[in-house]
């Protein structure tokens, strides 16, 4: 299921438009999550979940809340969301239930998507919210199995405004729109301009800002390859992938020899 016309520049087709041409081609290897996911796997899901939450009553402009603990889960998290016409919520994993279901509460969020080491403290969040399900990338208890969603008939997906509509809500309350987002996917870009033979080592973890995503995007939108990785034997995961690109600690990329 490809994205539709009508999402011409959104951050769903600015990022996936050239996805299907590059087939299986690794995209993401999240060694935290253990998961590697290929060009075509990841708009595919994308697409095919977002349908599936649209089948399941999703409606554009409501703010779905997103508690995980990896780079590929909040990547296919949001992007589901956003190419669903929904305001992703990205929430900081070390959150508690109460303070997440105020946040929730505040933000009018009725969805929820978790991941099974996340998914206890994301379902104390939603009794207490008014979140009415819980999506779950990988089985849990008390949630819908984001596979599920991949299997619902298709249908299609909302044309959006990338300049009026909003694709994140941030935990600081700001609301960025599609445009927005992809400025700051340019504004990364910027001191390295990333190609298609580039690997980028991202050491950022998801939270509730929008730089992780923006590098992920802004990898994938170039048909380069990103690498997210823990704190561990970093110079060993430079080696073995020949990155060129890593994450700093302010939120800048940078080239390195």
């Amino acid at each position: 299921m490809k994205p539709t016309a009508s999402t011409t520049g959104t951050v769903i087709h600015e990022v996936f438009r050239r996805a299907y041409e590059r087939d299986d081609r690794p995209a993401l290897i999240d060694l935290r999550g253990g998961h590697v996911y290929g060009y075509r796997r990841l708009v595919t899901e994308v697409t095919r979940a977002a349908s599936g939450l649209v089948r399941r009553g999703a409606r554009r402009d409501q703010v779905v809340g997103v508690h995980v603990s990896t780079a590929g889960a909040q990547t296919l998290a949001v992007h589901t969301v956003v190419a669903a016409g929904g305001v992703a919520a990205p929430i900081e994993p070390g959150l508690g239930a109460y303070e997440m279901a105020a946040w929730l509460r505040e933000c009018d969020a009725r969805t929820l998507i978790t991941t099974p080491d996340l998914a206890e403290t994301a379902i104390l969040a939603a009794e207490e919210s008014r979140v009415r399900q819980v999506v779950s990338l990988g089985s849990a208890v008390d949630t819908i199995d984001f596979r599920y969603l991949l299997t619902l008939e298709p249908t299609a997906l909302p044309a959006l405004d990338a300049k009026r509509r909003h694709a994140l809500l941030l935990s600081d309350g700001r609301r960025l729109s599609h445009a927005d987002l992809l400025a700051r996917m340019a504004e990364l870009d910027l001191p390295v301009r990333l190609a298609e033979s580039d690997v980028v080592l991202t050491t950022w973890l998801p939270d509730g800002g929008c730089d992780l995503l923006s590098v992920v995007g802004l990898g994938v939108s170039r048909g380069a390859l990103v690498v997210a990785a823990g704190s561990g034997d970093l110079a060993g995961t430079r080696h073995d992938f020949g990155v060129t690109v890593v994450t700093g600690p302010h939120g800048t990329l940078e080239r390195v020899g």
